[in-house]
């Protein structure tokens, strides 16, 4: 009896996986192996270890961020400490005056612990695009996308721009759902081949008209910079910011297969919250660091404002999220990723974790946002730094 029940087993998984293969969905195959089958419903925190990745190494030059002269003498509120338990905080900083004054770490982790990035990485992409037009490499916001792939030379996709796929207004059919194993996100997600993924896409409304977000629009220009440079993503990353911004840590970029595969440039760079800072910093500081011009300072400015009027949420890579009277820009990703940055009071606060709260007064922000920025300006209050 036993050995028959294995065998209807094992006739019923070959026949899922021919008819994985006959759909075209043999993708669900590595989805199945690399998060369903570990308990997960979607991607996760530590889920770099079931990919293939590229290094991106720290140089030799190293910038330790300083403690502040208040460093951890205030305490976490009770309401914090309930949302951090609450969302699976596993790491939560706040940086005032290019200072490290809090830093908390949770269910083990610590500050050079690695974890998925998601979505934040889209903020490093679209600086890279802004490196390429300070080197040359691409002319402006407005070369057209079908000068590096024909794919996107005709039609409607002929007017589509790097700049309307850096700010998401790119008019493409792409479908932002990530709990739907059928969706191009899921797709995109886990096949080994996400050129093709991409270079099928339809543009189907007039680019540069409205916002609308979509993952895709940052692999296109993820591989429109791989092509303008010459280079892998990952090598961009290294030698344009990685290192000049002097990261303590290697990180890690998730590829679609194996070595020779492309970065997933809507996402999944393995990192920390100190390193992930520093993109913060360099924002905050209009493109400069410690002295030198990494990024033209219209280019900052410009990420930082809202394109489409009746989209103040977001800019080019940046979200724009207003709170207390304050205007915060930040990066963020899914599950809760956040670097929230205040540059008027010249604050940085970082939260990384399992969850993100529900959706708020607006749908593309959690109710847990105002907490972490409400609690870190209270503790910045008991130290008198308000």
């Amino acid at each position: 009896m036993l050995k028959k029940i294995i065998t209807s087993i094992g006739v019923l998984v070959a026949g899922l996986i021919v008819l994985a293969y006959a759909t075209n969905t043999d993708y669900l195959l590595k989805a199945v192996r690399t998060i369903y089958l570990k308990g997960h419903t979607t991607a996760f925190l530590d889920d770099y270890h079931e990919f293939d990745n590229r290094t991106i190494p720290a140089g030799p030059v190293k910038y330790s961020w300083p403690k502040h002269e208040g460093y951890n003498t205030s305490n976490a509120s009770d309401r914090l400490e309930k949302k951090h338990q609450e969302m699976g905080t596993i790491a939560f900083v706040v940086i005032k005056n290019d200072s490290v004054f809090y830093e908390h770490y949770y269910q083990g982790y610590s500050d050079s612990s690695n974890t998925n990035s998601f979505s934040m990485v889209k903020s490093m992409v679209s600086g890279l695009l802004g490196k390429s037009i300070m080197n040359g490499t691409i002319r402006s916001l407005d070369q057209p996308v079908g000068d590096f792939f024909p794919e996107f030379s005709q039609g409607l996709a002929a007017q589509m721009t790097v700049g309307d796929l850096s700010s998401m207004s790119s008019g493409t059919n792409w479908d932002e759902h990530y709990y739907s194993p059928l969706s191009i996100t899921t797709r995109a997600y886990f096949d080994d081949h996400l050129r093709d993924v991409i270079l099928n896409l339809k543009v189907v409304d007039t680019p540069g008209q409205k916002f609308k977000y979509a993952s895709g629009d940052t692999q296109l220009l993820g591989m429109v910079l791989e092509k303008a440079n010459g280079k892998t993503l990952s090598e961009q990353l290294t030698q344009y910011f990685w290192q000049p911004l002097g990261a303590e840590h290697d990180a890690f970029w998730q590829l679609d297969s194996e070595e020779s595969g492309i970065e997933k440039a809507y996402c999944c760079l393995a990192s920390n919250a100190l390193d992930f800072a520093r993109f913060g910093k360099l924002y905050k500081d209009k493109g400069n660091w410690m002295g030198t011009q990494i990024l033209d300072t219209a280019f900052v400015e410009k990420s930082i404002t809202p394109r489409f009027k009746d989209s103040p949420q977001y800019g080019y890579g940046w979200w724009m999220h207003p709170h207390m009277g304050k205007d915060f820009f930040m990066m963020k990703g899914h599950l809760g990723q956040y670097v929230m940055v205040n540059p008027k009071d010249n604050v940085i606060i970082v939260r990384l974790g399992h969850l993100h709260s529900k959706r708020g007064q607006s749908r593309d922000f959690g109710d847990d946002i105002p907490v972490y920025i409400e609690e870190a300006y209270n503790m910045l209050e008991q130290a008198g730094l308000n």
